[in-house]
């Protein structure tokens, strides 16, 4: 299974929190990223999005067939993402789009199996991938990056 972590872009200040729009530098830090993703997301891959606007902005940027989960929304969880994703057992690649701090602490999660806070920068990407090797599971981090490094 492919778990991709994508954090919102740069949103605007401003209440009520789940209402912030990307800034003119977010679109751009999410279409840059998007750009990057169309071609190397493997076929099929659910991409599932927050509630919130920016988020929302974000996922758009790549595709308009994102299914909206509550469960991965501003006051999520690592448990409630997993669950939300399917990892590691649903099979295929699986898209979240969300915010810090579970997209960190998830990450952290994975490769340390302990809940720590990371921090994802805003419009990064960050891949993982789970195999098995010799009757053991593998979870590995296939690529991090931020949109300022494309």
């Amino acid at each position: 299974m492919e778990l991709i972590l994508w954090r919102h872009a740069e949103a605007a200040d401003g209440t009520p929190d789940d209402a912030r729009p990307l800034t003119a530098k977010g679109r751009r830090q999410a279409e840059r990223m998007a750009h990057f993703l169309a071609n190397r997301l493997p076929p099929k891959t659910r991409v599932l999005v927050s509630p919130a606007f920016r988020a929302q902005q974000t996922a758009g940027a790549l595709t308009e067939k994102f299914i909206t989960v509550p469960e991965i929304g501003l006051h999520a969880t690592p448990k409630s993402a997993i669950a939300a994703a399917g990892w590691p057992k649903a099979g295929g690649a699986v898209l979240l789009v969300g915010h810090q701090p579970w997209l960190g602490e998830l990450a952290a999660l994975l490769l340390t199996n302990r809940e720590e806070y990371w921090s994802i920068k805003k419009g990064a990407v960050w891949w993982f991938s789970r195999r098995e090797r010799e009757g053991d599971y593998q979870t590995i981090l296939r690529l991090a990056i931020a949109p300022d490094q494309l």
